[in-house]
């Protein structure tokens, strides 16, 4: 049976259950975006499908953080696109009022986003043969 996953995290609890989806997923840098009007941030990543039987199944996702008032990156080259980022975890820290929500990639890069709620939604992409 094949059917898309769509994960949506509106706290602490949400926000681990769509990092332990996207541990070890593979992200280029062309496909991470900010939109700042919109105050989106998105990234498209491909993940293992640990929800199905099929352990070693691959699908692209999309993880869309909704209410980014900021984001900023370390040890991430912004004028490589096809760099390739091993996403490890996702965490978060409160800060008053704010959460910064760390992605956290191997070789010491991340990005942070800060705002004020978690409203984050992990949603699989369909796949075209």
């Amino acid at each position: 049976m094949k059917y898309r996953s769509k994960i949506i995290a509106n706290d602490i609890e949400g926000l681990q259950i769509i990092a332990a989806h996207c541990a070890g997923a593979e992200v280029l840098v062309s496909d991470i975006k900010y939109l700042q009007s919109n105050k989106v941030f998105l990234i498209s990543l491909e993940r293992s499908k640990v929800e199905s039987e099929n352990e070693d199944k691959k699908i692209n996702s999309i993880c869309k953080f909704e209410f980014i008032e900021k984001v900023k990156s370390k040890n991430i080259r912004q004028d490589n696109p096809d760099q390739k980022l091993e996403l490890l975890t996702m965490d978060y820290l409160k800060n008053k009022d704010n959460y910064e929500i760390n992605l956290i990639f191997a070789n010491n890069a991340y990005i942070a986003l800060s705002s004020e709620i978690i409203d984050v939604c992990l949603e699989d992409q369909l796949k075209f043969n």
